[in-house]
């Protein structure tokens, strides 16, 4: 019999996206901050799928590494990794874009430095193709949001002109829905015929917004109404939105999956093309006809002055809007 044992190599260890337990415990509060902001189980379902590639790197290439030693050059060749593991622009971008969110929670929470993952470079090439809602859609929304307001139900009359106030918001002045969600009306700023929105930015100092005309004729009615239905409902509260059901108002401050709810709605009921980021792309490219300047349009929309707005300034041509129709389908409604 021959006893010669075969020598084998040993087995490699499996590489996985399961994180040290430190960070896991560091995403899944993350997670758990996503979630309390209203962010869709499907959003976070993407979150933890771009974050369980950063996982997988981390493994492959540090095998353990301490959060506090998260730098420049970790992120940089992180960036190197997604470069040869994804030909999809789009796929590298999005998972660039939820690593730098999370940088800022550990930013936040001083386990960090800094977020090095905002020095990594951006190409043109990631930018999305813009979308923006239609005019014709623009229009139909506006119309109907005015015509919605004339109810004798109190509560209904409140809810459609605080969606006025939404639409204004964010066609008027560019607001994310993240920006939205809290607002208080102290924020609002009307001198003379000009009303203004502050915009506190979390990593830089606040700037004000310039709003369209009928912003001013639409919030003083608004803030008649909210404050008569506030009593009421028997609450205070200093945000500019609210939740309310058929009967009274619930709370102040709306999430912003609240308002992506209330454009979905919307858009199925008026079978119009819209979302709240198709909104705010028509309001960029309504500043460009405008002829903001590039480096105003930027601040306003609260990016950085690397970011490249290429793509509108090709498409503008091609989508076309009018502000100042709004107060016209306002005024004359109202005269009838």
């Amino acid at each position: 019999m021959n006893n010669t044992t075969i020598a084998t190599e040993p087995l490699s260890p499996v590489i996985t996206s399961t994180p040290t337990p430190e960070l896991f415990e560091l995403q899944q509060e993350f997670y758990g901050n996503l979630r309390a902001q209203g962010k869709s189980q499907n959003t976070l379902k993407n979150y933890k799928t771009d974050l369980d590639c950063f996982n997988f790197y981390l493994n492959t290439e540090y095998a353990s590494v301490a959060v506090k030693n998260f730098d420049q050059s970790l992120v940089s060749n992180y960036g190197k990794y997604l470069e040869n593991k994804y030909s999809s622009d789009n796929s590298r971008r999005r998972r660039v874009q939820a690593l730098r969110i999370f940088f800022d929670f550990l930013l936040n929470k001083a386990l960090v430095a800094s977020n090095p993952v905002r020095k990594l470079p951006t190409s043109p090439k990631f930018l999305d193709i813009p979308r923006p809602t239609p005019f014709i859609d623009v229009k139909t929304l506006w119309t109907y949001l005015v015509e919605e307001t004339h109810s004798q139900d109190k509560i209904q009359e409140l809810l459609s002109k605080r969606n006025q106030i939404l639409f204004l918001l964010i066609f008027g002045a560019g607001l994310k829905v993240s920006d939205l969600s809290d607002l208080k009306t102290s924020d609002i700023t009307i001198i003379g015929d000009e009303a203004r929105v502050l915009i506190q930015h979390p990593k830089r100092d606040a700037y004000t917004v310039t709003l369209p005309s009928i912003f001013k004729k639409v919030y003083s009615e608004y803030l008649i109404v909210l404050e008569e239905m506030k009593l009421k409902s028997q609450i205070s509260f200093d945000k500019l939105l609210f939740y309310a059901n058929p009967y009274r108002i619930i709370s102040g401050g709306l999430s912003p999956r609240g308002v992506e709810i209330i454009f979905e709605d919307y858009r199925n009921k008026l079978m119009i093309t819209l979302t709240p980021k198709s909104l705010r792309q028509a309001c960029i490219f309504k500043w460009i006809q405008q002829e903001k300047s590039v480096t105003l349009i930027k601040e306003w929309l609260g990016l950085a002055p690397s970011y490249d707005l290429k793509l509108y300034l090709e498409h503008a041509p091609n989508f076309l809007y009018n502000e100042d129709i709004l107060e016209d389908i306002y005024n004359n409604f109202r005269k009838h």
